[in-house]
């Protein structure tokens, strides 16, 4: 049983499954094994690095694959859509910030415009400015994001863009999310911490074991790493990740971090050393579903699967109920 949406006519995919575009994670590789088993591979155009982005472009091949920008980073050096452009993507995403000043160069490439939202203004907003589909990120999600949750997000959004399709992202890391999503109205999902913990994912394997380890109560919204990092995000936005000890060390301490340059120094190190326990790993609270490493090819393949039975059933039951 296959399943067939809005988002797979436009996209022109087998699986209403996209790669969430992680910073650095979502590399050319991960985001080509992705389409090439039938989802959509989003490369993580991120904070804006050419030099990371062009490679990652050039690894991708000839795969259908799209890129992904925090917007409001975009904007600072708006050169690199053109870069992206310049390969013909099918789509680009944009997530955090105000998507107009890049509608009409993405259109006039003849690119779908994919929008990120928390709201359901941002929604409206984004299909005002052109989106072609809304991506309705909950607080879930792992990264940045602000504290609705999916599940009453996803329908109002859909109530309120119509005809657009909406994609359920934050949460979603197995079949079940995905038949939820389209449940809800949804036309498909967008997974990152799933596809996080794959062969592919361009992390070193220590992270990724956290993650087979961790548990969505083992997850924490703040701005402590994006302190210590030097990058500290417009509100509302913060960011989830995983718990360890140094987020246990500076939880409610904000402000003094922000006078502590050795603990700067420190977690620059730290990231450098792959040490987590001071190193943020970014994922959502949807690592309670994953429980192992495999390639990102098998996880599209398993969440479509499972989502078709379920769905299947469920239709099933409808009819004889």
């Amino acid at each position: 049983m296959k399943i067939k949406t809005r988002l797979t006519e436009l996209l022109g995919i087998e699986h209403p499954i996209m790669l969430a575009p992680m910073d650095i994670v979502a590399d050319g590789r991960l985001a080509a094994t992705v389409s090439a088993a039938g989802g959509f591979g989003l490369i993580g155009g991120g904070y804006g690095d050419r030099t990371w982005l062009t490679r990652e472009l050039a690894a991708a091949g000839d795969a259908r694959v799209g890129v992904g920008f925090i917007t409001w980073s975009l904007a600072k050096q708006p050169d690199l859509l053109d870069l992206a452009l310049e390969r013909g993507p099918p789509a680009v995403m944009l997530s955090f910030g105000d998507v107009a000043p890049f509608a009409i160069p993405i259109k006039q490439a003849g690119a779908l415009m994919v929008c990120q939202i928390q709201s359901v203004a941002q929604a409206v907003e984004a299909v005002e400015q052109g989106a072609d589909i809304i991506v309705a990120q909950g607080g879930e999600a792992g990264g940045h994001g602000v504290s609705r949750g999916t599940f009453a997000l996803v329908p109002a959004v859909c109530d309120a863009v119509g005809s657009v399709p909406v994609v359920a992202a934050g949460g979603v890391a197995d079949g079940r999310s995905l038949a939820a999503a389209l449940m809800l109205g949804a036309d498909g999902v967008l997974a990152g911490t799933r596809f996080y913990a794959t062969h592919e994912a361009a992390a070193v394997i220590s992270a990724k074991e956290r993650i087979v380890a961790a548990k969505g109560d083992d997850t924490i919204r703040s701005i402590l790493f994006d302190i210590a990092r030097k990058n500290v995000w417009p509100a509302p936005y913060t960011g989830r990740v995983l718990m360890n000890a140094f987020a246990e060390r500076w939880r409610e301490r904000e402000a003094e971090l922000m006078q502590r340059p050795d603990e700067v120094r420190r977690y620059e190190e730290a990231r450098a050393a792959d040490d987590f326990e001071t190193a943020a790993v970014i994922a959502g609270e949807a690592v309670d579903m994953v429980c192992d490493i495999p390639s990102a090819g098998e996880v599209v393949e398993r969440m479509a699967r499972q989502a078709s039975v379920l769905l299947d059933g469920a239709t099933n039951r409808y009819k004889t109920g």
